[in-house]
């Protein structure tokens, strides 16, 4: 059984994906949010020394025992590599579902992400459902690319995926679900939390249109930034292609055929 990674490491990871985001200008100032679900770690309280309690926004049943880091609301996902628990807290929730706030001296926000919600929700799901035993991410961020293709006119997952997938064969293989698409819901709402833990069953991202996209990874906060850059880097060349004097079409359903024969991907998309 792999060893559970320790507090520091992951919180060195969080720091590597706030980064690796901020390069694709997908965080601007505070904006974007990145959490962690973990059975509660040993070493939580060498880090975290400071407690309070803390009032869940939703009953977390698969959540007992486990602990949440998540970024601080209003911090900016750069600064996370250099002051890591200044922009990170940790809650932790018990077996009767009351939970504690965790923090650490250097504390630069008030309270978690507007967005915590939401991503207790995804984590709580995904835990309780799959029957996870190990860290579980998800990441809130805004890659402009893919959010100025969900301001073009109304979509759905489908058509969406398909956009961004035909420019580059190795994005099917690691998005084979494609992309969820979920019409514009008000940021921090039980609306868009319920959409999300929805589409968050059948594809590892989901685009909040004319906002961002949530992405979930059971293989850390840098694997789910991977995923975020492969669907922005062809929502990319779609923006590029539409620029251009002749359109191309990208690569074409067959050739996507022969890539998803080749590769042995399982999608129900071609």
């Amino acid at each position: 059984m792999p060893v559970p990674p320790s507090v520091p490491a992951l919180l060195k990871e969080m720091g590597g994906a706030g980064a690796r985001l901020d390069t694709l200008h997908a965080c601007e100032a505070g904006a974007g949010n990145i959490s962690v679900a973990l059975p509660t770690p040993a070493d939580l309280g060498e880090t975290f020394p400071h407690t309070r309690a803390f009032d869940l926004p939703a009953a977390t049943p698969a959540l007992a025992g486990w602990t949440v880091l998540v970024t601080g609301s209003g911090q900016r996902l750069r600064d996370i590599a250099a002051a890591p628990t200044a922009a990170v807290a940790a809650v932790s929730i018990d077996t009767d579902g009351t939970a504690l706030l965790r923090y650490a001296d250097d504390r630069a926000w008030a309270r978690p992400t507007s967005e915590f919600n939401s991503h207790l929700a995804v984590h709580d799901d995904h835990v309780g459902r799959r029957g996870l035993t190990g860290p579980h991410c998800v990441v809130h961020a805004q890659p402009p690319y893919l959010v100025a293709l969900s301001h073009h006119g109304p979509a759905d997952s489908a058509r969406f995926s398909r956009r961004i997938l035909r420019w580059e064969p190795e994005t099917v293989v690691q998005l084979p679900e494609g992309v969820g698409f979920l019409d514009f819901m008000v940021p921090g709402s039980r609306q868009l939390q319920d959409a999300s833990v929805a589409g968050l069953r059948e594809a590892r991202i989901v685009i909040w249109a004319k906002h961002g996209l949530l992405a979930r990874s059971d293989d850390g906060p840098l694997k789910a930034v991977d995923l975020i850059e492969y669907a922005e880097t062809g929502a990319m060349y779609e923006a590029l292609n539409a620029q251009t004097g002749s359109p191309g079409e990208g690569l074409s359903d067959d050739e996507l055929r022969a890539v998803i024969k080749a590769f042995d991907v399982r999608t129900t998309l071609y």
